[in-house]
């Protein structure tokens, strides 16, 4: 025996470890049989790992941190909260259920009357399943915004509206919008257990983490914007302020949708028309957003104004209305090529 250890050792030198990984216990990550509970997970107890959702009945459910994939089966009258998914959710079997998802993939089965905030970054698809409805994400607590970075989530990539049906009923819809006006915690209610209490919980859209956009739902004017950041230390911080200041100062300008996507100088003079962005794409991604409203182009070059006051940084932003529908079909034309490949 000391013979073959030495073998051993001589072939691979004294790099050998014990495989010291803690184990994973799947109760750990299981949520299951309840009826008429409240339950769920703290930041920080999940980690990344799979999870499991099924057989609850009448619950509230609340996975306050991100993991790698979640299964939902065959729940009824819930209402559940999922912090970021860095793969996909799955909901299959579930009837007269609400949800608060961010994930990467969403995707359902055999269900019926699903309500849905939704934050997802591919389409989302539904199968057999009918009578859903649709809005966007709004959620906040101090940890989610760290918790989409660790699930790899983009919070500017949100197709949220744009629903794939696998099994389309002729002359008929199986999904639709939640109305504008619905409170969301109307539809998922804030945590009041115990449990919980710590949780500093806001549904308020000025808050979310991700930021609100129409959609697919009609525009309300003729004329829209499209601006563009270009990465450099502070075009982050600059990203929010310009958010705050369009949705408080400028009530009738309306996000109509964001993403966020890297970019070769060859692509950037296609996209834009000029060579004046070539190197500030070289620096990280661009984040970008579509406006609507009566006089939208001045209002978003007034933000823009606000948030630089006089400091470095560069942007690109239409500046006359014939030029912004071409502005806009170039650059979302562009990620949406870029996102399905």
């Amino acid at each position: 025996m000391a013979g073959i250890c030495r073998l051993v050792k001589e072939i691979f030198g004294n790099n050998i470890t014990r495989d010291t990984r803690e184990k994973v216990d799947p109760k750990d990550y299981t949520i299951e049989n309840l009826k008429g509970e409240t339950a769920g997970r703290l930041p920080g107890t999940v980690n990344g790992q799979q999870f499991i959702i099924q057989n609850c009945e009448d619950c509230n459910i609340y996975i306050f941190d991100n993991s790698a994939t979640i299964q939902i089966d065959d729940c009824t009258n819930c209402r559940i909260f999922l912090g970021p998914i860095s793969g996909s959710v799955f909901i299959r079997d579930c009837e007269s259920c609400k949800f608060i998802v961010a994930c990467q993939q969403f995707r359902t089965r055999s269900c019926r009357k699903l309500d849905v905030y939704l934050h997802c970054t591919t389409q989302p698809i539904i199968e057999s399943t009918t009578g859903v409805k649709i809005g966007c994400y709004q959620y906040y607590y101090p940890e989610l915004e760290d918790q989409f970075k660790k699930a790899e989530i983009s919070i500017f990539n949100n197709n949220w509206s744009s629903f794939h049906d696998f099994t389309p009923v002729p002359g008929e819809s199986n999904y639709s919008l939640i109305p504008e006006d619905t409170k969301v915690e109307d539809v998922v209610p804030l945590p009041s257990t115990e449990q919980f209490s710590s949780i500093q919980v806001s549904m308020e859209n000025s808050r979310s983490v991700v930021p609100r956009t129409l959609g697919s739902r009609r525009k309300m004017a003729d004329e829209s914007c499209l601006v563009v950041f270009f990465k450099d230390d502070e075009s982050d911080t600059r990203v929010r302020k310009f958010l705050d200041e369009l949705s408080q100062t400028h009530l009738g300008c309306t996000l109509v949708q964001t993403k966020e996507i890297s970019m070769q100088p060859a692509e950037a003079q296609r996209v834009f028309g000029t060579e004046a962005y070539c190197n500030a794409v070289l620096q990280g991604p661009v984040i970008g957003f579509e406006y609507n409203g009566e006089d939208c182009i001045r209002k978003c070059q007034e933000g823009i104004l606000s948030v630089f006051k006089g400091a470095a940084g560069l942007v690109f932003i239409t500046q006359h209305p014939e030029q912004a529908q071409e502005h806009i079909e170039n650059f979302y034309n562009y990620v949406d090529m870029q996102m399905s490949m």
